[in-house]
């Protein structure tokens, strides 16, 4: 069962976008925003869908962007988590080896706090 904790993690210099960086696994359904449009994870693409000029949306492309929504929102918790509670949305520091450290202890506190929430609902 997942239990919404940091399992995987990759630090990259800021020049890199995200769409760059795939930590899915083969045969893995991967629910990504508009953002990731045009790029092929490893596994299963559930990619949302992007209007662009004089080509709208269709209702079902809507519908499938709100269903897509549903599923990405338990997982956006862990950025809600780290930006307000842990305030480590931006850091100071300069070179990829000193942020990957502080990212490393700051999933790791992310976890803590993940379980503690996890023992108050009684689900651990």
């Amino acid at each position: 069962m997942d239990y919404g904790l940091i399992r995987d993690l990759k630090t990259t210099t800021a020049s890199v976008h995200d769409s760059q960086v795939d930590l899915s696994r083969e045969g893995e359904v991967v629910y990504r925003d508009k953002g990731y449009y045009g790029t092929n994870p490893k596994g299963y693409s559930a990619t949302m869908k992007r209007s662009a000029r004089d080509h709208p949306l269709s209702i079902m492309d809507k519908l499938r962007n709100s269903r897509i929504t549903k599923k990405r929102s338990p997982g956006e918790r862990q950025y809600a988590v780290i930006s307000r509670v842990f305030n480590a949305s931006h850091v100071m520091v300069t070179t990829v080896r000193r942020v990957s450290v502080k990212m490393i202890f700051t999933a790791f506190g992310f976890n803590l706090y993940q379980l503690c929430t996890l023992k108050k609902q009684g689900a651990v």
